[in-house]
């Protein structure tokens, strides 16, 4: 089967908004399902929390595993490959008669996060560094969107049809999928260089760059902040201010809303500004905001409107960051981007997961609210400061007036 176009046709905008809307949608879907799939497979809630668990965590591996492979042999297969893998999965999980089965199919689903990597290095094969910035800012806003409709969606859905459709759609989605990028996505990786050993070569001098260190920590603290945010809103909302469940998932859209807010300003600003500029405006701007919170929940006691303002400002920040800094660190090395995507990609999920049990462990109900903040803030400074190095960086190396 030949998974190549005979030309380069880049894929229209909207293929990569799906490819890059499915990914989140497949983590989050389910999770209202999660006690029903646990009642009929007659295992424990923790037991089926693994179909989340370990799902994330097997999309940092699968990540490091397709950005390489997508530099050797290109993006298309990559991305027609996890999609019908995904696909596969996603039956398997619907006729799945014992948990071993359907987790395993579970994790299989992973590989849908091959296409979210594959958009950041498509948009970057594509566009120079600023313009790429400014397509993955638009990106970005559905990796926003997906996740606040994923859980109310499979929720509606589960309630009637029941959770095993919730499968059947993912299924549904990946032929579909997979039959549209077959017609619309043509190669765009120049595959110019060698076998891997010459890829292994490049990707080792890669990680000696300290540019792409920099990108790469901006990154992970900065995403970060959003894996501490959702480990400690449940606790300080619902405990701390004594909000209900729904009004807790209003509380945690602040983050969401301002993540927005952030995407699409760097998709409007982000080629008259520049990479780094937008960057550390981000860093900036979560800074100042966690900051604030934090001195006047000092000096006033905890206040709803005070704290989450703060992660408002958070979210606002990370969208004016991270479609900058991905642009940014691909830009390192063009011809590697598929590769700087997974690892990048895989970094975050390490570094979130690890921020997140941080949080969790340094929390208490006693001081739930100054503690977090103070742990938002603590990822904040880190993503500044490395933000702030790349800028100035840049201002050094860049031609006279350029910067």
């Amino acid at each position: 089967m030949n998974l190549q176009p005979p030309t380069q046709t880049p894929p229209r905008f909207w293929t990569l908004v799906m490819l890059t809307a499915l990914a989140p949608l497949t983590l989050n879907m389910i999770l209202p399902s999660l006690p029903a799939i646990a009642d009929e497979f007659g295992v424990s809630y923790a037991t089926a929390n693994l179909a989340l668990a370990g799902y994330l965590g097997l999309t940092a591996f699968i990540q490091i595993i397709a950005g390489p492979l997508s530099d050797r042999f290109g993006r298309r297969p990559v991305v027609l490959v996890a999609l019908a893998i995904f696909a596969l999965a996603s039956g398997l999980c619907y006729t799945a008669t014992s948990f071993p089965l359907f987790l395993t199919a579970r994790l299989m689903q992973g590989a849908i996060i091959s296409c979210f990597a594959m958009t950041l290095a498509i948009t970057r094969d594509t566009h120079a560094r600023e313009e790429a910035a400014a397509r993955i800012g638009l990106l970005a806003m559905s990796m926003a969107i997906a996740p606040m409709l994923g859980p109310m969606v499979g929720g509606a859905v589960e309630a009637a049809f029941g959770w095993r459709a919730i499968f059947l759609g993912y299924g549904l989605a990946g032929v579909g999928l997979f039959v549209w990028c077959w017609t619309d996505l043509g190669e765009t990786a120049s595959r110019e260089g060698g076998g891997f050993r010459d890829m292994a070569k490049s990707f080792r001098k890669l990680l000696r760059l300290p540019r792409f260190w920099g990108y790469a920590v901006t990154m992970m603290f900065s995403t970060g902040t959003f894996f501490i945010f959702l480990a400690g809103a449940p606790l300080v909302a619902g405990q701390v201010f004594g909000l209900g469940p729904a009004m807790v998932g209003v509380a945690v859209g602040s983050v969401t809303l301002g993540f927005l807010m952030g995407s699409f300003l760097s998709s409007r600003l982000s080629v008259r500004a520049g990479v780094t500029r937008m960057m550390l405006a981000g860093r900036v701007v979560a800074t100042t905001g966690v900051a604030v919170g934090l001195g006047l929940t000092f000096a006033l006691g905890p206040h709803l409107p005070v704290v989450f303002v703060a992660t408002l400002f958070v979210g606002a920040g990370n969208g004016l960051t991270m479609p900058n800094s991905h642009a940014g660190a691909m830009s390192v090395a063009p011809e590697l981007a598929g590769s700087i995507a997974g690892i990048t990609g895989a970094l975050t999920v390490a570094a979130g997961g690890g921020l997140s049990w941080l949080t969790g462990v340094l929390m208490t109900p006693a001081r739930a609210t100054e503690v977090w903040l103070a742990i938002l803030l603590g990822a904040c400074l880190i993503g500044l400061s490395a933000a702030t190095w790349l800028r100035q960086d840049e201002k050094k190396t860049a031609p006279e007036g350029a910067a």
